[in-house]
């Protein structure tokens, strides 16, 4: 049962600003470099992602189609239900928005992918559907946001605001569709350099959580939130885990998936990422952002603590059935081949290196 130790950092960092916010400059200089932070974190996602490798996947549509619809339909339709569902009285409003934000982001990348290959399922598929995630949800997640929460992330708010809109184009489409069309120059040097370049991703990130908590202790947050709410939303994000994994497991099953896609539809289609949802949060929420990250960090390092368990499962599972193979180390499949590289296609079970 890992703990992430980013988690902790993160926490941490959560710690810190409830703590020491910022206030009057620092709170301005901090939200400036917060701004930056964002725009550069889209700007190296944009740099990193192959659009080539993610359009190969499209001859195993079915898959990426039902991953897809795990991700922005089923999920975001769990949310809406557990405002029925869950009693009056355990989550507050803010933490229900929280809760519903986190079912509207995008899948994660590296970790479905190191699950995939620790259960010796189909990495390919993985590394493709951690691809169509990311890119439909620089789209998706603000419309679900609108949709749903109101373009400020409050309740009834009715869509998008002008300023919600330029926000959203400045700091996450604009850096993204440059790094995307500067990929062919600086892609090759964000891939060499993909562990320092990791480092900047997690120092902006504990950037963007410090400000975004920052002002939620300004805001006064803190005496909104009880431990007993706490304990209720952790005892819903669990429910709510363990209901997606036993749709995507039986689901892919009903669907007359092989096992392989099976794993990367349970592993891909049953997370969220935090690396995305954590910007997305603090340009969509704003100074309530605060309240939005928390059901997420929360559900990050449970879904990390149940799926390596499953995987480990389903790795001794596929070691008894005649004619698998040992998989690979999970750091060896984060990031796709580049291009001009021999790779087999997201329809198979293997893959080439």
């Amino acid at each position: 049962m890992p703990v992430d130790p980013y988690i902790l950092l993160l926490f941490g960092t959560v710690g810190l600003a409830a703590l020491l916010p910022a206030r009057g400059t620092g709170a301005d200089l901090a939200s400036g470099a917060s701004t930056g932070a964002i725009a550069l974190l889209f700007f190296l996602y944009g740099a990193r992602l192959s659009t080539r490798e993610a359009l190969d996947g499209l001859r195993h549509w079915r898959l990426h189609g039902t991953i897809l619809a795990c991700t922005f339909v089923v999920f975001p339709l769990l949310g809406l239900a557990a405002r029925g569902f869950v009693p009056a009285g355990i989550l507050s409003d803010p933490l229900y928005q929280g809760l519903l934000f986190l079912t509207l982001v995008p899948s994660t990348v590296q970790s479905s992918i190191a699950f995939t290959s620790l259960a010796r399922g189909n990495v390919p598929a993985a590394i493709c559907a951690g691809s169509f995630s990311s890119l439909a949800g620089i789209v998706a997640t603000p419309l679900l946001v609108a949709a749903l929460l109101g373009g400020d992330g409050g309740p009834g708010s009715g869509g998008f605001s002008a300023d919600s809109v330029t926000k959203i184009v400045l700091q996450l489409l604009v850096p993204f569709a440059a790094g995307q069309v500067l990929r062919r120059w600086v892609g090759g040097f964000v891939l060499r350099h993909r562990k320092a370049l990791g480092l900047v991703d997690r120092g902006s990130i504990l950037l963007v959580v410090y400000t975004a908590f920052g002002q939620g202790t300004v805001e006064g947050v803190w005496q909104r939130v009880s431990p007993a709410r706490l304990g209720g939303l952790l005892a819903v994000e669990a429910v709510l885990l363990a209901v997606m994994l036993l749709l995507t497991w039986y689901g892919a099953k009903a669907l007359r998936f092989g096992r392989a896609d099976r794993i990367a539809i349970q592993f891909a289609g049953s997370k969220k990422s935090l690396a995305a949802g954590l910007p997305m949060a603090s340009v969509l929420f704003g100074a309530q952002a605060s309240m939005a990250v928390l059901p997420l960090m929360l559900f990050h390092q449970m879904q990390l603590m149940v799926c390596a368990v499953i995987a480990g499962r389903r790795s001794r599972d596929a070691g008894d059935r005649p004619g698998t193979v040992a998989p690979a180390a999970a750091g060896e499949v984060t990031v796709p081949a580049p291009a001009g590289s021999s790779r087999t296609g997201a329809g198979t079970g293997t893959r080439s290196g």
